[in-house]
């Protein structure tokens, strides 16, 4: 038990640093924390010994370590999809005239496996590979939940709630259902200003992946049909590419 109190304890800390920033002080994580200082001490002491966190001279305080990013790094490789699926990504993206993103079913936490964007048609969402996606308030998300059983959906939602990120987001079970709803009636997702004011989006899910694009809300309703034309095609033959 001691040990699993300590495993919980140094996560929190590593949590802790990780939102206060470079510089923090043991003082100020255990406040944050509600801790005894000499046990914040200790955990920040170990942390620092395995490369989780670095101590700061300068600032006189802690920071995240580098092997933070190496644990980063494992991730997106772990969810990057074969060079085949990117290229096809990169087809939709350049159909579509709009960054495209393909998200993926991750023990049914919805995780962004790949984004293919540039100069011209920047990543609107904001999301990058190995990040989660909110399931609700993205299209890409929609796109995964409308395939789920009630169980696997109720699981979902219950785990991370229904956090409004905008005044337009979804955000109370009865306005999911029914977007779900209209989401198996056509076979497409739209979230129009619901992670971002300013955004639309349209995805396409196909199995435990969907491939979206997002564009400025301005731009939307005139290109709707050759994005979601765009975004089924891909949808279609990434499917097709995923189960070879």
């Amino acid at each position: 038990m001691e040990q699993s109190g300590s495993l919980v304890r140094a996560l929190q800390v590593l949590e802790a640093v990780s939102v206060l920033g470079d510089g923090v002080t043991a003082k100020a994580v255990a406040r944050r924390l509600g801790c005894p200082l000499p046990t914040v001490y200790r955990t920040l002491g170990t942390l620092v010994e395995q490369g989780y966190l670095v101590r700061l001279h300068a600032v006189r305080g802690y920071g995240l370590g580098y092997k933070v990013a190496e644990l980063h790094r494992g991730l997106v490789a772990q969810v990057r999809p074969s060079a085949a699926v990117r290229g096809l990504l990169h087809e939709v993206h350049s159909a579509a005239g709009a960054a495209a993103y393909l998200a993926v079913l991750r023990d049914e936490v919805v995780v962004v496996a790949h984004v293919d964007l540039c100069a011209d048609h920047p990543g609107r969402l904001g999301l990058r590979v190995g990040e989660p996606a909110p399931p609700h308030a993205t299209a890409l998300g929609r796109a995964l939940l409308a395939g789920m059983d009630p169980a696997a959906l109720t699981g979902i939602v219950g785990r991370g709630g229904l956090p409004a990120f905008t005044p337009r987001t979804v955000a109370h079970r009865s306005g999911l259902d029914r977007e779900l709803h209209r989401v198996r009636s056509s076979g497409a997702a739209i979230a129009v200003e619901e992670l971002h004011t300013g955004v639309a989006e349209i995805a396409v899910g196909r199995g435990s992946a969907a491939v979206g694009v997002a564009v400025r809300r301005a731009d939307f309703t005139a290109r709707r049909t050759e994005l979601e034309r765009a975004v089924r095609e891909g949808a279609d033959r990434i499917a097709e590419e995923l189960s070879a």
